[in-house]
């Protein structure tokens, strides 16, 4: 049974084709095409040979996959060519032996860094859909270049290679570089030595797509950036895309005037630290993937006290789950806590705590106004939350007993009183020690400026 593709649908098509290859190669090559499907093949009517070489080489495979997805079906692709040289339509059906080609420049991709596996959150929403954008159109003014900043380990790095990865995905012929700034370098230093640096330049300024992962290592040294500058113009006067990251701003790099402002001129985007509910999420996926069998209060646990990077976030789980496998014991809160301790401990010592988001902190789980702290009044359901917002400023700052008080609008003998009674009942009451660790993690959950 044969089923002619709707031309809404063939429209849809063509319109992503169009953002991978540009306007002029679908109006020449992809608008002709007439597409139906008979079964579980996908039928291409095409003039003659010449054009069945084209459009396997080049565009056949991404039709074909673009069509899977949206019909729901895998779907074998054939070539029916329309030899009209008597004058007489004659269809001979045709599957050309070959397949979509490679491109031979080894990408350096890592194929397990891809957008399906990268966590979208508030914090880093824009560089994503940014990344996103590059690919769908590769090269267009208005995304390139792309630079993205962020201190180490909160997802550079998975970004650019889901670039890469999507790139290859959709057009296995693209030519698709990935390396890092110390390597381009060191590559061009070689490249002085052997007295060939036009092998060098040939390489570089014939990609498709350029994904350099920290910039900040060109930057200081002067032949390398000169001849990033003039590698950067040649791909970006060739409508080529660039995809740059780096530890800091554009303006923060000390470059030559004229690569800053060629940075500047596309997207810039910023990826900050994850919030808490974005760290749980990445732990879950880690968790599930990997097969480690522990519970979401061990990863509220760990997301709480490991917020600096995520390098760091899914390092510690790892760690979790090599001692539980070595001892054959299940993840717990305890067991976590010691496992994890220097650098939740390191963490805790380096973040800042202030005494508001403290009674913020606590105002809240109790139901209580931040103003009643500094009030007279001493009915329980006030002077409760105040002696552990009390409690928990000698535990999180590093404020003396008077200066507590003064926070509190009470003297340091009132501290005192507080931290000692909470103390004991942490001690003697489990379910209220685990009340405690809510409100622990809720200020470390907020963000810092």
């Amino acid at each position: 049974m044969s089923m002619e593709i709707k031309d809404e649908l063939k429209k849809e098509v063509l319109a992503e084709m169009e953002t991978v290859f540009g306007q002029e190669a679908c109006d020449m090559w992809l608008k002709p095409l007439n597409l139906h499907i008979e079964g579980e093949e996908l039928h291409i009517d095409l003039p003659n040979k010449f054009w069945s070489k084209t459009i396997a080489e080049r565009y056949g495979e991404t039709v074909k996959m673009l069509l899977e997805t949206r019909a729901g079906q895998h779907l074998k692709l054939v070539y029916d060519i329309i030899d009209d040289a008597d004058g007489q339509a004659k269809r001979q059906t045709e599957i050309p032996a070959f397949n979509m080609p490679r491109s031979n420049l080894p990408n350096r991709l890592n194929p397990n860094y891809t957008f399906e596996g990268f966590i979208e959150g508030p914090s880093n929403r824009f560089a994503y859909r940014a990344a996103e954008a590059v690919v769908t159109r590769l090269g267009a003014r208005e995304n390139n270049p792309l630079v993205i900043y962020s201190t180490p380990g909160l997802g550079k790095t998975h970004l650019l290679h889901a670039i890469g990865n999507r790139i290859i995905k959709i057009n296995p012929g693209a030519r698709v570089l990935y390396m890092s700034g110390e390597e381009f370098v060191s590559e061009y230093i070689e490249s002085l030595q052997n007295r060939n640096p036009e092998s060098f330049r040939k390489k570089h300024r014939s990609l498709d797509c350029f994904l350099m992962d920290d910039i900040q290592f060109v930057a200081g040294k002067e032949s390398s950036v000169q001849e990033f500058f003039y590698t950067f113009n040649a791909l970006f006067e060739s409508k080529k895309q660039i995809v740059l990251t780096s530890d800091r701003t554009p303006q923060q790099l000390g470059i030559d005037p004229r690569l800053s402002s060629r940075l500047l001129s596309g997207i810039v985007t910023e990826i900050k630290r994850p919030d808490l509910e974005t760290r749980i999420a990445i732990l879950r996926q880690k968790r599930d993937s990997s097969g480690f069998d522990v519970g979401d209060d061990v990863l509220s646990f760990i997301a709480s006290g490991v917020q600096a990077s995520i390098r760091e976030l899914e390092g510690s789980l790892f760690r979790l789950a090599t001692y539980c496998n070595i001892h054959g014991v299940a993840p717990t809160i305890p067991i976590a806590r010691e496992i994890l301790a220097d650098i939740i401990n390191a963490e805790e010592k380096n973040a800042p705590v202030s005494v508001h988001s403290i009674k913020k902190a606590v105002g809240k789980h109790f139901k209580t106004d931040v103003s009643d702290f500094n009030s007279k009044r001493k009915t329980h359901s006030v002077a409760w939350p105040r002696q552990i917002a009390m409690f928990l400023a000698t535990e999180m700052t590093d404020m003396s007993l008077p200066e507590i008080g003064r926070e509190f609008e009470r003297d340091h003998s009132t501290v005192v009183h507080a931290r000692e009674k909470i103390k004991e009942d942490l001690a003697n009451d489990p379910f209220f020690a685990a009340q405690i660790n809510e409100i622990i993690a809720e200020i470390k959950a907020v963000d810092k400026p």
